[in-house]
């Protein structure tokens, strides 16, 4: 399988990769997690007297800041891994434009969904979970082998996401128990909602590509 030269991934992996170094030959893990990890109670307000804190950019900043901020190299590594060979795909199918759109869009909704399900959280949100996994949806909606059937009274297209989104959610589930006790937090939230971000913009923004060329 010959790789596509996915320009935009290039730099998405290369900024991803560049910040961890400076964060972490710096010594600024710490002000990276407080300035730029979403914290969910920041973002809906409920911080309280502990807002207190001069942050040097509003809350919904980190909608975008949380998703290039990750806790330790294997947890970027693997982020990486995925992006550089699904985003390429999907660069080559959307164009870098579209497939950057659907990657913001997963870190935002990401975001959102984690704040939406626990809005009182201290728990600093990093990592592009949101965006790697409206990538990965985008990959296996546009580069699937088979043709999607038909299930009972759904129709292809949708029984082919709910399919997808079934499978994401249980690899999830089976991430949270197989490092949840090491104190590792898995995103579950923001994987769901950045997959689902891949799984319903992807196709429209393929045909949206081609109908103006």
């Amino acid at each position: 399988m010959n790789m596509p030269k996915g320009p935009l991934t290039n730099i998405l992996v290369g900024i991803n990769v560049l910040i961890f170094v400076l964060v972490w030959l710096g010594g600024f893990q710490q002000q990276a997690v407080v300035e730029g990890a979403l914290i969910p109670a920041r973002l809906t307000g409920a911080l309280g007297s502990a807002g207190a804190y001069d942050f040097w950019w509003p809350a919904w900043v980190t909608l975008l800041t949380h998703a290039f901020l990750h806790i330790d190299f294997s947890h970027l590594l693997f982020n990486m891994l995925i992006l550089f060979f699904c985003g390429r795909f999907v660069e080559l199918a959307l164009g870098w434009k579209l497939m950057g759109l659907v990657y913001l869009t997963g870190a935002i909704a990401g975001g959102l969904a984690e704040t939406a399900w626990s809005p009182g959280s201290l728990n600093p949100v990093l990592g592009a979970s949101g965006a790697i996994a409206a990538i990965i949806a985008g990959y296996m909606v546009l580069f699937a082998r088979n043709r999607p059937k038909p299930v009972g009274p759904l129709p292809a297209e949708i029984a082919r996401g709910a399919q997808l989104l079934l499978l994401w959610i249980g690899l999830n589930l089976m991430m949270a128990f197989a490092f949840g006790g090491d104190g590792i937090q898995i995103a579950i939230a923001a994987h769901i909602a950045g997959f689902i971000v891949g799984l319903v913009l992807s196709r429209p923004l393929l045909i949206l590509r081609y109908r103006k060329a």
